[in-house]
């Protein structure tokens, strides 16, 4: 695809639309805004802006389809896949400062917010009114139509649902400008396609996420976690189908190793409540009364006991909970502080399979020489796997990385998994997808891309294109 380079008269239209103050061009550009969370992808805007509003959004969005001109939308930059990096150069627009809650609606269970705000603050926010929003993806600095753009899971998945659960109304800059507002505030809805279900998880690549209604619930009034120490890996992953089909409905499951649990306390500068062990559970369980949490958490307490559980702690004290939790957020960045580089294998698998997944990767540290790290959502297979770079130089890297990683996902691919867990496709794994879904899914795929964005000037690049 030819693709316009931006010239002085691009840049006096940005600047005659937003000012000269939200129009950064050259040196003025922060390093930042060239790569993501994991940095491996790198490459700079020819500009980037600043915007306010949706209409200045369609506006830029208008002058680059009739120019040819590549777009990439970005908010935190805090994804892991490379899917907003504009790898065409362009206009890269950045969300950040389009962060209003717009309105919180008791009444229909709804809030109404721009696409910048933080995953924190909503949570914070819906608080105050005891009410929820459930989506718990680790990192709570991302923006919500980060959290859109790849349908982000989280913690919270196995009991809640994901990120496209909770999506009740969008509004949508399309390629060439134009505005869609689809869903809303109704419960139902089964009018015409679903198109706000397409641009869920599509990556930024079908339209640019303008404002968003998100479903709320009432806030449980009580959470306990348990930390249970296991023998091996085996033992622990081995438990948890038995501790779905009990339907004692954990809000989360999660399992760690204990290397990992060593670096997060390295990391944070305070100890875990336990390091023993080689293998963890960490399960937490919410409700409206402390009869019934405990009911459900001392049946999971001894499903794990039986199944040879060294012991089971109750967290069951803010301090407690934030000792856990705090290590249990931190471990992307614990793992990222202990090596030079790093990068992640998202896959899902089904959960009778994890175990099995997880130990094939020990083996790949002994064949290929290379560290592996692990965590992840045992309650819905969701693993989060990091192979190290540590002293390797950058040709050995790049042969080991592609090697591990072509081998871990023909893993997944045996044990009827998928690519992607939750952090999406982007550009860094491109190739993967496209040798498991196969042509005819594919060319689904891009048809729907054509129909958006029949110039492909969208985060051109990403995911199937």
């Amino acid at each position: 695809m030819d693709y316009k380079k931006l010239d002085a008269k691009d840049i006096e239209f940005l600047v005659s639309i937003l000012d000269k103050d939200r129009v950064f061009i050259g040196d003025a550009i922060n390093d930042d805004f060239s790569h993501d969370e994991l940095g491996g992808i790198s490459k700079m805007p020819e500009v980037l802006v600043e915007v306010l509003t949706t209409d200045e959004v369609s506006k830029i969005m208008k002058y680059a389809y009739e120019n040819m001109i590549p777009v990439v939308a970005r908010g935190s930059g805090t994804g892991l896949v490379g899917a907003s990096v504009p790898i065409f150069g362009g206009i890269m627009i950045n969300m950040s400062r389009m962060n209003k809650i717009l309105e919180i609606d008791e009444e229909n269970l709804t809030l109404t917010l721009e696409p910048g705000v933080l995953l924190m603050e909503i949570s914070k926010y819906v608080e105050e009114f005891d009410l929820f929003y459930p989506p718990d993806p680790g990192e709570k600095s991302a923006t919500i139509a980060g959290n859109i753009s790849t349908n982000a899971g989280g913690m919270r998945a196995v009991k809640y649902g994901v990120t496209r659960d909770y999506i009740r109304g969008l509004e949508v800059v399309l390629p060439s400008g134009e505005i869609l507002n689809v869903g809303g505030k109704v419960v139902k809805n089964s009018t015409g396609y679903s198109i706000k279900d397409l641009i869920c998880g599509s990556e930024g690549t079908l339209g640019i996420v303008t404002k968003a209604i998100l479903k709320l619930i009432p806030l449980p009034k009580k959470a306990v976690s348990l930390l249970v120490p296991f023998p091996n890996l085996d033992m622990a992953i081995g438990t948890v189908p038995k501790i779905v089909k009990s339907k004692s409905a954990p809000t989360a499951i999660e399992f760690m190793q204990r290397e990992v649990i060593i670096a997060a306390e390295e990391f944070l500068g305070k100890k875990f409540p336990d390091n023993s062990s080689d293998a963890y559970l960490l399960l937490t369980f919410d409700g409206n009364s402390i009869e019934d949490i405990e009911k459900a958490y001392e049946k999971v307490a001894n499903i794990c006991l039986e199944e040879g559980a060294l012991d089971v702690f109750i967290t069951d004290t803010d301090e407690r909970k934030e000792a856990v939790w705090s290590a249990r957020g931190a471990f992307l960045e614990a793992v990222k502080a202990t090596t030079t580089d790093m990068d992640e294998c998202d896959v899902v698998v089904p959960r009778n399979k994890v175990a099995e997944f997880i130990k094939y990767t020990n083996e790949l540290q002994k064949q290929f020489n290379i560290r592996i790290r692990s965590f992840g959502h045992a309650g819905d297979g969701n693993l989060h796997v990091y192979v190290l770079k540590d002293e390797l130089s950058d040709s050995e890297w790049e042969k080991k990385i592609a090697e591990v990683f072509e081998a871990m996902y023909k893993k997944s691919r045996e044990l009827e998994g998928l690519v992607s867990g939750e952090h999406g496709i982007g550009f860094a794994k491109k190739e993967y997808m496209l040798e498991q879904l196969g042509p005819v899914y594919v060319n689904l795929m891009k048809n729907i891309k054509f129909a958006f964005d029949p110039k492909n000037i969208l985060n051109p690049g990403k995911v199937c294109q």
